[in-house]
């Protein structure tokens, strides 16, 4: 069936035909849309005059579609879901106020907020919000547009973008090496105090990491322990032992950090960092800017790592 342009319906009459097929009822399709049960008919009418075509057969209750109406009825239907989805994403676009982002504070502290001048200098009209949070986020419940999380990327319901893989190695002060001496093999990591985080992921991977270096083992029942990773760091710095650093928490350098990476070992960490939103979000203006913005950083991010993974065995193979 061809319908011509000048044939076009107006859209409340093709509203009342949809709702007029969804209900099975003109009583019905007039409660929703707030009009009356005549003005219901009067539309259905005008739109059979208009094609010629009747778009309900006589006399059936519940209402039934003709060949002719069981045509247009999906296309409209189709219609008003795409015109409405369109609007809804404008009116949120242009609503005032921030992006709003949720992740782990030790993520935002070391690889995030250092970064976030670059992108206010892209996109100065877009204002960021910040706020930390260890627990996975709730989007139904919390006014967050995107989160950063640190998982399997296997969030359902969730659009989920892949930003790095992260590795783990043990770093110390220079102030600890110059007291109990610069260790030449991972076996010298015995006469160092481990530092290690009260986490059952993050005290395997000091296990993991033994394994990959070769050691046949190290002291693990004795050391300090600390309820996160920065803490543990921050141990570090202050000389008090060996931590696990993990690449995205010391990006910005490890020398900026007052702490020296120990041997080219490393074993990957038991999880990655996703981007997420609420599945479909990710196509807004707003959202879509940040997203391409925080994986091309996750990309220089992830190749500056590799590369100073490749100088560092250089410099073991040449010495």
């Amino acid at each position: 069936m061809l319908i011509m342009s000048s044939h076009l319906p107006p859209l409340a009459a093709l509203r009342a035909l949809e709702a007029a097929a969804r209900h099975r009822s003109f009583t019905r399709a007039a409660d929703e849309l707030n009009v009356t049960q005549s003005a219901i008919s009067h539309q259905i009418r005008n739109l059979e005059s208009l094609w010629g075509h009747k778009l309900f057969e006589r006399g059936t209750r519940p209402l039934t579609l003709s060949k002719c109406g069981a045509e247009i009825v999906p296309i409209a239907r189709d219609f008003f879901g795409k015109l409405s989805a369109t609007l809804e994403s404008f009116s949120v676009e242009d609503l005032p106020g921030p992006l709003k982002i949720s992740t782990l504070e030790s993520f935002a502290l070391t690889w995030l907020v250092p970064r976030l001048g670059d992108f206010h200098e892209h996109y100065p009209e877009i204002d960021v919000w910040i706020s930390t949070k260890d627990d996975l986020i709730d989007f139904s419940v919390e006014d967050v547009d995107l989160g950063i999380r640190f998982g399997n990327g296997n969030y359902p319901g969730l659009h989920s973008s892949l930003l790095f893989h992260e590795y783990v190695f043990p770093v110390c002060s220079t102030q600890l090496l110059n007291r109990l001496g610069v260790p030449e093999h991972p076996i010298d990591l015995a006469r160092f105090p481990l530092l290690q985080v009260n986490d059952d992921a993050m005290s395997s991977q000091w296990e993991t990491w033994i394994s990959a270096a070769g050691v046949p083992e190290l002291p693990l029942d004795e050391g300090s322990r600390f309820p996160n990773t920065n803490m543990a760091l921050q141990a570090a710095v202050a000389g008090q032992g060996v931590a696990l650093a993990r690449s995205a928490h010391v990006d910005s350098g490890l020398s900026a950090a007052g702490l020296t990476r120990l041997f080219d070992v490393h074993c990957p960490a038991t999880s990655a960092y996703y981007l997420v939103c609420p599945d479909g979000a990710q196509s807004r203006p707003r959202i879509a800017a940040f997203l391409g913005w925080i994986e091309a950083e996750a990309a220089r991010s992830q190749q500056r790592y590799e590369m100073e993974m490749t100088s560092m065995k250089s410099a073991r193979s040449g010495s």
